[in-house]
C-alpha cells in the first residue's frame, strides 16, 4: 500500500482498465479533518502545497475549512499528473510502453508463496491471463491494481485530485501536472525487473492487512499527522533502495525545482500531491529548505 500510495498512474489505469464499484461503506460525517496544508509564498506569489490520499471509500468526509479556503483562492490547481480525455489513447500509450515480444508467464514472476494469490487477483480482475503474461512486470502490477483497490472497498474516482478537479474545471480554473502521464509511467519502465516483480509482490499483499495498513495510513492522514505519515513510508520493507529513489525522493527533488522556478510568477495556485511526499527526511519541504526556502504549515 505505500507503494500504491505514490502512484498515481494507479488513477489513469482506472480509466484505461475495467474496474469494479467498490460497496460503499458507512462514514461519520462528523469526523474532524485535518489533513496537512502547507504555504510557500513571496512578496507576490502563494503555493498551497497540500498532501492527498489518491484513493478514497467513498463517501468520505475529509475536507477543512483550511484546504476549503485555500482552494477557493487559487487561481490554478497543480496535481501530479493530468489524465487525458482518450482512454484508448492512454491504454495505447500503457501497452506501447508495457509489453515486451518475449517473457516469462506472470506465474513465474512471483515467489511461490504468492502464486496462489496473484491466480486469485487475476480472477477478480477479469483480466486474461495470456494479456498480462505478454507484459512487463511494472505495467501487469499497474493493470492489476485497480482490483487490489476494489478488494479494499476504494475508489480511484472517489480520491481527493479527482475531486479538486470537479472543483476547479466547474468555474473554469486551470488544471495542470507536474509530470506527464508518459513521464510517470517512465519511472516504472526504467526499473530493474528485480525492483519491478517487487512492486508487483505488494499488489499481492493480504487483502486483511492492506486494510489495516491503508486504514493507519488514512487516519494519519486525516488527522495531518505528518511524523506518522513518514514513520510509514521509512518502515516499507518492501520499498527497495530504488523504487524509494525513482518513487520518492527524486520526484521530490524535481517538484522542489518546479516550485522555486514557479515563485518568479504572480498569483496563488494549489499544488496537491500525495501526502507521502510532503513528509519525511527527504520531503519537498526537505528540498526547499535545502534551496533556503520555507514552506510554512498552515493546518
Amino acid at each position: 500500500m505505500k507503494i500504491h500510495a505514490l502512484l498515481l498512474p494507479a488513477v489513469l489505469l482506472a480509466s484505461c482498465a475495467p474496474i469494479r464499484e467498490p460497496a460503499a461503506p458507512k462514514t461519520e460525517a462528523t469526523r474532524i479533518a485535518h489533513p496537512g496544508l502547507w504555504k510557500l509564498a513571496d512578496e507576490d506569489t502563494t503555493i498551497y502545497l497540500f498532501g492527498t490520499i489518491h484513493v478514497l471509500p467513498q463517501n468520505y468526509v475529509w475536507e477543512s475549512a483550511a484546504l476549503t479556503k485555500a482552494a477557493a483562492q487559487a487561481e490554478e490547481l497543480v496535481i501530479e499528473t493530468v489524465i487525458g480525455n482518450d482512454p484508448q489513447a492512454m491504454a495505447s500509450m500503457l501497452m506501447a510502453m508495457g509489453t515486451a515480444p518475449v517473457l516469462p508467464p506472470l506465474a513465474e514472476r512471483v515467489p511461490a508463496e504468492k502464486k496462489a494469490k496473484l491466480k486469485a487477483l487475476i480472477a477478480r480482475s477479469q483480466l486474461p491471463p495470456t494479456l498480462l503474461d505478454g507484459m512487463k512486470t511494472w505495467t501487469a502490477a499497474m493493470m492489476l491494481v485497480a482490483a487490489s483497490l476494489t478488494d479494499l472497498g476504494l475508489a480511484p474516482q472517489s480520491g481527493v485530485e479527482e475531486q479538486l478537479k470537479g472543483r476547479f474545471a466547474a468555474n473554469g480554473r486551470p488544471i495542470s501536472g507536474l509530470e506527464k502521464p508518459e513521464q510517470q509511467l517512465g519511472y516504472l519502465n526504467a526499473l530493474s525487473e528485480e525492483d519491478q516483480r517487487a512492486f508487483l509482490n505488494t499488489v499481492l499483499d493480504d487483502p486483511t492487512e492492506s486494510r489495516k495498513e491503508f486504514d493507519g495510513m488514512l487516519a494519519a492522514w486525516v488527522r495531518g499527522d505528518e511524523k506518522a505519515i513518514a514513520k510509514t513510508f521509512d518502515g516499507a520493507d518492501e520499498m527497495t533502495p530504488r523504487l524509494r529513489a525513482v518513487l520518492l525522493d527524486q520526484r521530490n527533488a524535481n517538484w522542489a525545482t518546479w516550485l522555486a522556478e514557479r515563485l518568479a510568477r504572480p498569483g496563488t495556485i494549489l499544488v496537491a500531491v500525495g501526502a507521502g511526499h510532503l513528509a519525511g527526511k527527504d520531503s519537498v519541504q526537505a528540498k526547499l529548505a535545502a534551496r533556503g526556502l520555507k514552506a510554512t504549515r498552515v493546518e
